[in-house]
């Protein structure tokens, strides 16, 4: 009997610290630096005020002349980081998952709301690459604005037309969807997916009428204007 129980605390012992580690882990991820903001504290910030955050590389634009554009999100919200000062060398580093640091200033063009001016540093070895959250729901309601930015995916759309960007292959894709009636305006970023991905090549070969998921950045243009990174029929 002792030794049965010996052995039972030795289990409640062990998943216990199992637990414990994935509450840490969960910490780890959400876990600012002093002087950092929260994704609320960002939120409620006014427009042109200086913000500091904290984010983690969903994905990147180009880069070009020392600047990048980012996507970067955390567990409670997601950042449009525009043009961020940015050496060649460290571009090459901001994969999926890098956490950094961001100072800059909190601005909007379009509806879309940016951080602009921004400098930034690496901020350890915390990794962290969100899932799509399913966004179908909140076509058309005052809901989908709260998760500007956000890597979401939109099922069972309707293709309504495919235009390029100058008439031709090579620059972005203005996609047109629609689901229960309301079409929305969706893009392909060449900046972001160009035209050697299959994301580029496999919009550029819908049809008028395909049923697609698609999934990408919750950007805004006078609206809903998701940047895609993923499609499937």
């Amino acid at each position: 009997m002792k030794k049965f129980i010996a052995l039972l605390m030795a289990m409640m012992m062990v998943l216990a610290l199992g637990a414990c580690g994935n509450e840490k882990a969960g910490d780890d991820i959400n876990a600012k630096a002093e002087g950092v903001m929260t994704y609320a504290e960002y939120d409620a910030a006014a427009m042109d005020a200086e913000v500091v955050i904290e984010a983690y590389v969903q994905a990147t634009q180009s880069w070009w002349d020392n600047k990048i554009t980012v996507y970067a999100q955390d567990k409670d919200g997601a950042y449009f980081i525009y043009e961020m000062a940015c050496a060649e060398a460290d571009a090459a580093k901001l994969v999926p998952g890098t956490k950094i640091k961001v100072k800059g200033y909190k601005g909007e063009w379009a509806g879309e709301v940016e951080i602009m001016d921004g400098t930034f540093e690496f901020a350890g070895d915390t990794k962290y690459v969100a899932e799509p959250v399913d966004a179908t729901a909140w076509l058309g309601t005052d809901e989908l604005i709260k998760h500007q930015n956000q890597l979401a995916v939109f099922k069972g759309m309707t293709v309504e037309a495919i235009e390029y960007k100058n008439g031709e292959p090579g620059d972005d894709i203005y996609v047109t969807v629609s689901k229960d009636g309301n079409k929305y305006d969706f893009c392909v970023e060449r900046y972001l997916t160009g035209p050697e991905t299959e994301v580029y090549q496999a919009v550029g070969a819908l049809a008028v009428g395909d049923k697609v998921d698609v999934t990408g950045f919750i950007y805004w243009y006078e609206g809903v204007n998701t940047h895609i990174t993923g499609i499937s029929k």
